[in-house]
Formats: structure tokens, C-alpha cells, sequence
């Protein structure tokens, strides 16, 4: 009986990080690096303006992520995630860290950004625009006003669509904790939104 319950312990799969492969292949030579650049560009490049809302800005800081991923490959550890990417999430956790060495920067050095365009309108009514744009613009404001990390947790969780664990992770935290981030991070832009009305 004994024996049977071990032999099913060992029969079970090994997790596979899904992008190890890749990894392996761009640590035999960077050249190969470029599938795995292709495939979270985007979602780098996303949270970077969601934190520095300016698109030069995020494109400098998603320019640097990969730089330091490239430089970094041969101390990475691939720990096999079952349906998921702990590169990935050690790419958001160098994203995680450039930006907190930005916002330190910019504290110490202030200027005044410029505000992003919208970019909502779809050609149909303007009035129904301007109310989409202000309910936007409210909602934006609100997740903004919330502490850095709530903040990071919300544009992870809804505009990167990680898991908690994921998240977990990224923020240097456990899956418990980066749920209850979450939780109350949408609390407080809630209550922000009843507020403001």
C-alpha cells in the first residue's frame, strides 16, 4: 500500500515553465532571445505607461526590462510553472524594479508631465464620447490616487490579466496577500468613484 501511494507520487507530471525552451535556446545564444522579446513587449510596454503615463518614458523603461532580461539569462532560474511563466514574471519583477528607481528619480527631480490622449472616441455621438472619456478619466484618476502597490496589483491583475499568484510574485509577496491587495484596492477606487459623484 505503501509502495503503491509512492509510485503514484513519482508518476505525477513535472511542472514546465512554458517558456523554457525559449530561454534555453536564447542562453545558447542571445540571438534567440527575440521570440520571447516579441512575446511580452506589449505587456511590459502596457504596464510601464500605466505606471509613468507617457509613452516615451514606458518605451525608454520597456527598452531598459529587456536589456537587463538579455544581460541577466544566465542567472535566471527557471523554477516550471504549470501553465504559466516564472520568466515572465521575472520579466514584470525587473519592470518592478526600474519603476520604483523612475518614481524615486522623478521625486527627486519633479517635472510636469504631459497628459495622455484618451484616444476613445469611436465616431458616434460626441456627448456619448466626452461622458465615456470623464467616466474614464475618473476611474483613471481614482486607481492613480491609490498607493503604488494597490495600484501595481490593479494594472496586473485587470490590464495584464495576471493570476494572484503571478502577482504574488511580481510584488514580492504571498498569493494570499496579493489577493487581499486587490480586494482592497478595488474597495478604495470604489469608494473613490461614490465620492467624487
Amino acid at each position: 500500500m505503501f509502495w503503491r501511494g509512492r509510485e503514484r507520487a513519482s508518476e505525477r507530471p513535472v511542472p514546465v515553465d512554458a517558456d523554457s525552451r525559449a530561454v534555453s535556446r536564447a542562453r545558447r545564444d542571445p540571438r534567440q532571445f527575440e521570440p520571447l522579446y516579441r512575446k511580452y513587449v506589449a505587456q511590459i510596454y502596457s504596464f510601464a505607461l500605466y505606471e509613468l503615463r507617457d509613452h516615451h518614458a514606458a518605451e525608454d523603461l520597456t527598452e531598459e526590462v529587456f536589456l537587463r532580461a538579455l544581460a541577466g539569462l544566465p542567472r535566471f532560474e527557471d523554477r516550471g510553472v504549470a501553465g504559466g511563466s516564472t520568466f515572465r514574471v521575472w520579466l514584470f519583477q525587473i519592470c518592478r524594479n526600474l519603476l520604483s528607481n523612475e518614481h524615486r528619480r522623478e521625486r527627486r527631480h519633479p517635472e510636469a508631465p504631459l497628459e495622455l490622449a484618451w484616444g476613445l472616441t469611436d465616431g458616434s455621438d460626441p456627448a456619448a464620447v466626452v461622458q465615456l472619456r470623464d467616466e474614464a478619466g475618473r476611474a483613471w484618476s481614482a486607481v492613480a490616487r491609490l498607493s503604488p502597490e494597490r495600484r501595481r496589483a490593479l494594472v496586473l491583475r485587470f490590464v495584464e490579466e495576471m493570476s494572484a499568484r503571478e502577482i504574488g510574485e511580481v510584488l514580492g509577496r504571498s498569493e494570499g496577500a496579493a489577493r487581499v491587495l486587490v480586494h482592497r484596492a478595488l474597495r478604495a477606487v470604489a469608494a473613490d468613484l461614490r465620492g467624487s459623484t
